[in-house]
């Protein structure tokens, strides 16, 4: 399925689906609640791996974020959208996938108007596999410990994705971390 093609679940303001449309249209200065997730991954010695989004990206180009996110098609559970993005946008199989913020939701507008309104379901994964990221989505990578992101983020916020900046901040004061 091509981004032109991809649909994306349209919700009302109490999380319900009301509808869908299409992934291009859905993105702008005035951007509906949708459904979406994202997906921390780590490698088998514990390294959490970050991405840089890729320069084409209509929203936040360039920007370094979690491991990957994706929306779910309209009739696809979220784990399986997971391990779908997973394997079309890094390449790669995952294991140990574990719902660790059920409820995230955000709304942030980048420096071109864009608004991200999601509710997006927090994701951890493990992969053992080596990353084959897709070009157009990822500009570069790291596997890196999980303070250091801590640190990184904290030092440069602006560096990374809201929703990364976010979601380090829930996930501090998650049960189970």
């Amino acid at each position: 399925m091509t981004d032109l093609d991809e649909r994306v679940v349209l919700l009302d303001e109490d999380g319900e689906p009301i509808g869908t449309a299409a992934k291009s249209s859905v993105h702008r200065t005035d951007t509906p609640l949708h459904l979406a997730f994202s997906c921390h991954l780590r490698d088998p010695d514990g390294r959490l791996l970050v991405t840089r989004r890729a320069l084409t990206k209509r929203t936040w180009p360039g920007v370094w974020t979690n491991s990957f996110c994706g929306h779910p098609s309209p009739d696809e559970d979220l784990p399986s959208a997971v391990a779908r993005r997973a394997r079309d946008e890094l390449g790669v199989t995952i294991t140990d996938l574990r719902l660790v913020l059920p409820d995230f939701r955000y709304r942030a507008t980048d420096a071109s108007g864009i608004v991200e309104n999601e509710i997006c379901p927090v994701f951890t994964a493990v992969t053992a596999d080596e990353l084959q990221p897709d070009p157009d989505e990822v500009a570069e990578h790291r596997w890196i410990d999980a303070g250091d992101l801590e640190v990184a983020v904290s030092m440069a916020p602006w560096a990374f994705s809201p929703w990364l900046n976010l979601q380090l901040i829930e996930l501090a004061t998650a049960p189970g971390r």
